[in-house]
Formats: C-alpha cells, sequence, structure tokens
C-alpha cells in the first residue's frame, strides 16, 4: 500500500470517528438541554466535507505526496486534537448550544473564537496540495468559505443568545 492511500484512509477513518464522537456529545448536550442551531445548513455542510473526501479518493489515490505539504498536514492534525480535546464534551460537528454554559476559553479558545474552522479550512486546502491537486484546493477552499459564512454567523447568534441567558 502506498503513503497516498495510507493518508486517504487515515482521513477518511478520522472524519467518521469524528461523526461518532460528535453524535455522541450531542445526544449527551441535548440530554442536558441544549439547542441545536443552524439545522438547515448542516446537511450542506455534510454533502460538502464528503464530496472532498470523495473527490481527494477520486483524483488522487495514484498520485505521489508532496512531503512539505503532508508535513503541514500533520501539524494540523496535532491542532485538530488540541481543538477537540479542549472542547471536551463540548466538541460537536452541530451547533449546539448548551444555555448558562460558559464559553470554553483554554487550549486554542484563549487565542481566538473559532480555532476549529481555522484548522478545517487548512485542511481542505493543505491536503489536496499535497497531492498537487491546486484546483481542487482552491474550489473547496471558496465552497468552504461560503458554508463557514453561514455557520460562523449562525454559531455567534447562538452564543450571543446563550449568553444572555447566563448574565
Amino acid at each position: 500500500m502506498n503513503l497516498t492511500l495510507i493518508v486517504l484512509g487515515f482521513v477518511t477513518i478520522q472524519r467518521l470517528g469524528e461523526l461518532l464522537l460528535a453524535q455522541r456529545n450531542t445526544r449527551r448536550l441535548l440530554a442536558r438541554g441544549a439547542i441545536e442551531v443552524g439545522r438547515d445548513h448542516y446537511p450542506y455542510m455534510v454533502l460538502l466535507h464528503a464530496a472532498w473526501l470523495i473527490g481527494l479518493w477520486v483524483l488522487a489515490r495514484n498520485r505521489p505526496i508532496e512531503t512539505p505539504w503532508l508535513a503541514l498536514f500533520v501539524v494540523l492534525q496535532g491542532l485538530r486534537i488540541w481543538v477537540v480535546a479542549s472542547l471536551g464534551e463540548r466538541w460537536t460537528t452541530r451547533i449546539i448550544s448548551l444555555p448558562g454554559a460558559p464559553l470554553v476559553r483554554r487550549g486554542p479558545y484563549r487565542f481566538f473564537a473559532h480555532p476549529n474552522y481555522v484548522v478545517v479550512a487548512a485542511e481542505i486546502a493543505v491536503l489536496p496540495l499535497s497531492f498537487g491537486l491546486v484546483g481542487f484546493a482552491v474550489l473547496f477552499s471558496i465552497l468552504n468559505a461560503l458554508m463557514l459564512w453561514v455557520r460562523i454567523g449562525a454559531e455567534v447568534q447562538a452564543l450571543r443568545r446563550s449568553q444572555s441567558q447566563e448574565a
């Protein structure tokens, strides 16, 4: 098995595992009285990420990997783990607001508001670039930016509502 297939397999297994973790955390948060926000755009986000991953399998499976881009992708995986660990049981792929819960201010959240989206945006560009797929990286980066524009707006509103209920 070549390195390209190992990397694509890793990312696929990682994303499926994250979906399972997110589902578990979502169920637990909802059971504690949390509210889901932005439900309408969620299927489009899942479709975007699935199309990105499927596209990589189709276009990159026979391509060599450019080591510097792969090294950057590995660094991003460390940052991804830091983000997920910092949010703990509050990490999910959906926007789940737990009224009255304080904002997470540890890990990368000490430095800026949306580190998860920074990591994801970087991954969406960096992994295709590691296979020399510049056009693919640009296309999905643009699509992801549009999705994040919608998503971050919904998340900011949810956080404001949650914080106003805390006061």
